[in-house]
């Protein structure tokens, strides 16, 4: 059998070089690019054999984790379909345990395992260089691979069960806007390390944890060894022994289950198609939720007010900058501004419902359920949008040791504008331009209490997040020992502050339910 199927993995790689000519070009131009690449790599990694073995370690350590993880999330991100998949044996009759050991043989067979294991060997062959014994660092490459070949194949196996039956283009997004939000801060990080001929300590640090972590056991092994580290080098060896063997457990228990268990293909797909609708869970406040979700990414008013906010947080940097205030301060400006409006969006949210608001008040949506809802869309655009910000702006005033004050700043004026923000769009709505309109026209006002509106979320954002203002500032001018009290204070007032405008907001949604439709018939 495990001829049969290794043939057969040969057959589909052979297979995907025939076709249309301008498939077959491209997917052959992919290959060279691939080549290159990994050409570059190996050639990066053998420069590395003349190197302090602290800088080999740190380096290698960092490249391996990276490389498992991206095999443990590539093929659920890319969606990838997996031409062997378990379940397309359970017509022959099989037992379990062959085909698993089979299957996982062929995964050896693949473009990116064979990448791999050019980097690999040429780890090896640096870690050999390093004084390491030959056994270990084989020993080491052979545990990489084999762990990265596993987690591909349980990633996959995942996708192709879980994910694929309700797979749609937002949940692919998730995943992308994820990597993006975990890769940026990371390059910004390490970008602005100050290497000097040596490893920098938070660099050395991070490679020691991923050591012992299950990504970076296996890529750390021979480098404990170099380092002297007899007691390090044995527990990342027993840490890849184990998530290699719990790897082999769970992929014989994907397997068994792929031959043995029948779906039910209405219940695979019966929420397939559906958008964020189908990702959601299937609560009233879910069901806001994923509404507003789609207003937020396909109306032009909601996406007007979205695409201003990064360019409100950079306006008031050039003037800064022309008055004579340092530069380092100024990089620290833009989170704040940018955190205060994320906060203050969507303090009129009930109005750009329009007449569509009746459907949560007739059918009784609890105003909690409301409330909650309307703030998933604002809370899935800011944290991502902070989360790349805070980074860069602590990058740009060059000291790490104010990034708790930063996140404290951000927190508190995002959070309590949040807060304020589910009161005033009850209490305080008022009109906004029509769904289908253009975003800058905004209809005649008779009175002024979408001013008063705006001015409350806004001063008050201010005015309640003073305590981790003070603080951030004095991070800055006086001794950063208060940036873990201002990233605590701006926390807990932001939470407080969401808690209780969540609570007030829907109180206030159950009882003016009346005055809101009549609101939204006479705009």
């Amino acid at each position: 059998m495990a001829a049969h199927v290794l043939r057969l993995r040969l057959a589909l790689l052979a297979g995907s070089l025939r076709g249309p000519a301008p498939r077959v070009a491209s997917r052959a131009f992919g290959l060279l690019v691939l080549a290159a690449l990994v050409g570059v790599v190996c050639a990066g990694t053998l420069t590395l054999v003349d190197a302090p073995a602290s800088v080999a370690f740190a380096l290698l350590v960092l490249a391996g984790s990276a490389v498992a993880l991206s095999f443990a999330a590539a093929p659920i991100v890319a969606g990838a379909v997996d031409p062997l998949d378990p379940r397309r044996f359970a017509v022959l009759g099989l037992e379990p345990r062959p085909l698993a050991w089979a299957l996982a043989g062929a995964g050896f067979l693949s473009v990116p395992t064979l990448a791999v294991v050019a980097f690999d060997v040429c780890a090896a062959i640096v870690w050999t260089a390093q004084d390491v014994p030959v056994v270990v660092s084989v020993l080491g490459a052979i545990l990489h691979v084999a762990t990265c070949v596993m987690l591909a194949r349980l990633s996959t196996a995942f996708g192709s069960a879980v994910l694929r039956p309700r797979r749609t283009r937002e949940l692919s997004g998730l995943f992308v806007l994820g990597i993006v939000v975990v890769l940026v801060p990371v390059i910004v990080f390490l970008s602005s390390l100050e290497w000097e001929g040596r490893v920098p300590s938070a660099l050395a640090t991070a490679a020691e944890v991923l050591g012992r972590t299950p990504i970076g056991a296996a890529a750390a092994l021979p480098g404990a060894l170099a380092l002297g580290d007899g007691g390090a080098a044995w527990l990342s060896a027993v840490i890849a022994v184990v998530t290699l063997g719990l790897a082999a457990a769970g992929w014989l228990l994907v397997v068994d289950r792929a031959l043995t268990t029948i779906e039910n293909p209405a219940a695979a797909s019966g929420r397939g198609g559906l958008g964020w609708f189908a990702l959601v869970p299937g609560t009233p406040g879910g069901v806001i939720a994923a509404r507003g979700l789609v207003y937020w990414l396909r109306d032009s008013r909601y996406i007007v007010n979205f695409a201003i906010i990064p360019l409100a947080g950079l306006l008031p940097t050039v003037p800064l900058i022309i008055a004579g205030v340092p530069e380092p301060i100024v990089a620290l400006v833009p989170v704040p501004i940018i955190a205060l409006f994320f906060g203050w969006l969507p303090h009129n949210d009930v109005a750009y419902d329009s007449s569509a608001v009746w459907m949560h008040i007739a059918s009784g949506v609890r105003g909690l359920s409301d409330r909650i809802g309307r703030l998933v869309p604002v809370l899935f655009i800011a944290i991502p949008v902070l989360a790349i910000a805070i980074p860069l702006s602590t990058a740009g005033y060059g000291r790490w040791a104010v990034l708790p004050a930063m996140v404290g700043v951000a927190a508190s004026l995002f959070l309590t504008g949040l807060g304020l923000s589910s009161i005033a769009s009850v209490a305080a709505p008022y009109a906004v331009s029509r769904p289908g309109d253009s975003p800058f026209q905004q209809p005649q006002r008779a009175e002024s209490t979408g001013v008063a509106a705006q001015a409350m979320v806004m001063l008050g954002a201010i005015a309640l997040s003073a305590p981790a203002l003070w603080l951030g500032w004095l991070t800055i001018t006086d001794d950063v020992a208060h940036a873990d009290a201002a990233m605590w204070a701006g926390v807990g007032i932001g939470l407080g502050v969401l808690v209780a405008g969540v609570a007030l907001g829907s109180w206030m949604f159950e009882r003016r339910g009346e005055r809101i439709m009549a609101f939204a018939g006479t705009t």
